[in-house]
């Protein structure tokens, strides 16, 4: 199985070895975690998780999701933004299409004119303030699938403690984890052994 460079696996000694050098790195970055998560990890979920990373196969799958994950962020953040620039301006064209219309309007008319275009313009922000709404919702919910996408995946390469949940406690505790495999992961690749 291709891993990481220099991580060997074949071997039952140098496997073990590896099981207890990530085991011990684990147990020394858990102590940043907030108390009330390091009571929830126990020594064999740490163990599980040491098992899980000897190859490397999990740090490259780890990665992948989280350029996927930012994939997505940039395009979601790029649509809000093509939304907010349209929005604003259909808002110049309307109060330049209304700026126009005053300057050719009959003083008899001035008070129906000026009433008829505020209802323009608040339809306008009404409609405006409904497809925010919408792009939201429709972010949220993308992000919310990428969260179960992730989960789903992490959970069949057997990373302990990754299941399908919307708990937010156990959600919590899932970025913990996954926190712990980016640290790590970056603490090898700065020191070589990797």
């Amino acid at each position: 199985m291709d891993g990481y460079p220099g991580v060997i696996v074949a071997d039952p000694t140098k496997q073990q070895e590896r099981h207890y050098y990530l085991l011990s790195e684990l147990q020394t970055l858990v102590k940043d975690l907030p108390s009330s998560f390091q009571q929830r990890l126990s020594y064999n979920t740490l163990s599980d998780l040491a098992l899980a990373l000897i190859d490397g196969t999990v740090y490259e799958i780890v990665q992948g999701l989280l350029d996927i994950q930012h994939l997505t962020e940039k395009n979601l953040y790029n649509q809000r933004q093509k939304l907010h620039c349209e929005h604003q301006a259909l808002k110049q064209d309307l109060l330049r299409k209304h700026k126009e219309a005053l300057q050719s309007c009959k003083s008899h008319n001035l008070a129906l004119l000026k009433s008829n275009q505020q209802a323009e313009l608040e339809a306008l922000e009404i409609r405006v303030r409904e497809e925010q709404k919408m792009m939201d919702k429709k972010i949220v919910a993308e992000m919310d699938q990428k969260v179960i996408d992730q989960q789903n995946t992490l959970e069949k390469a057997g990373v302990p403690g990754f299941y399908i949940t919307t708990n937010p406690q156990e959600l919590t505790m899932q970025m913990n984890l996954l926190e712990l495999i980016i640290k790590l992961q970056q603490k090898e690749s700065q020191s070589g052994v990797m």
